[in-house]
């Protein structure tokens, strides 16, 4: 598309709107995770297990997912991932057991999974390739205003109408979602043949392996499990604690610190969206920058003697809010180096690195934390959340050398190749690129 049709900006309103609903959603345990382990009588192990049992099944319905939506549709597949969360939400509101509230979020889970992968799909067919990377950014962070409904009024809900009236509630805000994605949102504009039919078993397995052995899907993939995973354990699970128990911030400060979070990420995400459209050459020095920005502030609040001040909390915080913009950069490598006719899958395989490195990390966080601790959450100290926070180093070393290794590859293959790629970047920018990747990076 040259042009991006007007009515493309409604649709694509109402289908971040949806993804805000899935973000509440996915974001609304980790709110509520001291309340949950007293409902539930749930240790800091089985805490993580229902987030990584949410993260676990959002991951392995990735591939699936992106092989789906490639042949049923965008609108087909958000619809379906609203109902789905609103069950899990409904579940959740009515258990009073560790076993159905597991249950609950794996729905929450299926239906989260379903969502982002099909408005990125949307943003593909509806936009024009200038305007691709910014929608992309937006439509990952202004997603996230989910998140601050989770951390603001959610919070407030549960002190004040208790648990089961404000879980309903989220169950009825997905159905809400999920009729007003049914009646508005179109999978292309007219005039846009969009291939769709049944899921053939050889068709799936082939577009998968072009997909993944595509080295700008697999970079793209490395660029998401490493940027994603810090931010998102902070925002979804212990980041929380960790503010309250560890560091004594108040529980309202913490809040509105998560919440500050998606702001920030909202104010960045324009800038590295330009930035990912005019040098695209150079999308791994973002990745980079954030990565090392991130453990940089990691290492000065874990060594900080006693508790940090505030200010160095909001530094860290500010820096956490990169990670998800930064991650979306992944997502710009699978639309750059794949058809569109296999963009879902591609798409799915980038989303499954970062949930797999969060739903690693959440669950170690966990097992250190019970490992450390006397008793339940009211006995966490900070040092308990020192040693637990430094797992996320093992998984920073593990995927920036991913990244390098992936790296060298698409720059040895764009050599071979002279710049003969599936997005239509200046011919001239490829060129230079072919000229200068000897020297320097992607």
């Amino acid at each position: 598309m040259e042009r991006t049709p007007r009515r493309a900006w409604l649709l694509w309103g109402i289908a971040v709107a949806a993804y805000a609903v899935a973000v509440f959603n996915r974001g609304s345990l980790g709110v509520a995770s001291l309340q949950a382990q007293h409902r539930f009588h749930a240790t800091a192990t089985q805490l993580s297990v229902f987030s990584v049992l949410q993260l676990a099944v959002y991951a392995a319905m990735q591939i699936p997912v992106g092989v789906l939506v490639d042949r049923l549709g965008s609108r087909k597949l958000v619809v379906a991932g609203a109902l789905v969360m609103g069950g899990g939400q409904l579940a959740l509101a009515l258990a009073h057991s560790v076993g159905w509230a597991m249950v609950a979020r794996v729905l929450v889970g299926m239906g989260d999974a379903m969502t982002f992968i099909s408005v990125l799909r949307l943003v593909g067919l509806w936009f024009a390739p200038r305007h691709i990377p910014l929608v992309t950014q937006l439509t990952g962070n202004l997603g996230q205003l989910g998140q601050v409904a989770a951390a603001l009024p959610l919070v407030a809900l549960l002190h004040g109408v208790g648990w089961t009236p404000t879980f309903v509630g989220a169950a009825a805000l997905s159905a809400i979602a999920a009729v007003a994605v049914a009646a508005t949102v179109r999978d292309a504009p007219p005039g846009i043949e969009v291939a769709q039919g049944p899921v053939a078993l050889n068709v799936v397995r082939r577009e998968l392996r072009q997909a993944w052995q595509e080295p700008g899907t697999r970079i793209g993939l490395w660029t998401h499990f490493t940027t994603q995973f810090s931010g998102t354990v902070f925002a979804l699970l212990w980041g929380y604690p960790f503010l309250v128990r560890g560091e004594g911030v108040s529980p309202h400060a913490a809040g509105t610190m998560l919440s500050a979070m998606v702001f920030v990420g909202m104010a960045l995400a324009p800038v590295l969206g330009r930035l990912t459209h005019g040098w695209p050459l150079r999308r791994s020095v973002l990745t980079l920058s954030i990565v090392g920005g991130t453990a940089l502030l990691w290492t000065v609040v874990l060594l900080w003697p006693g508790r940090a001040p505030l200010g160095v909390l909001i530094v860290l915080v500010a820096v956490l809010a990169s990670n998800g913009p930064g991650s979306l950069v992944g997502f710009d490598y699978a639309r750059t180096f794949n058809p569109p006719a296999r963009l879902g899958s591609a798409s799915g395989i980038v989303n499954v690195g970062g949930f797999v490195a969060s739903l690693t990390t959440i669950f170690l966080i966990g097992v250190v934390l019970d490992a450390t601790s006397d008793g339940g959450p009211a006995s966490y100290t900070l040092h308990d959340f020192r040693l637990a926070l430094i797992v996320q180093y093992v998984l920073w070393a593990l995927g920036l050398v991913m990244v390098l290794r992936t790296r060298r590859h698409l720059r040895r293959r764009f050599v071979e190749e002279e710049g003969k790629i599936i997005d239509p970047l200046p011919v001239a920018l490829a060129r230079r690129w072919s000229e200068l990747s000897r020297r320097r990076s992607v």
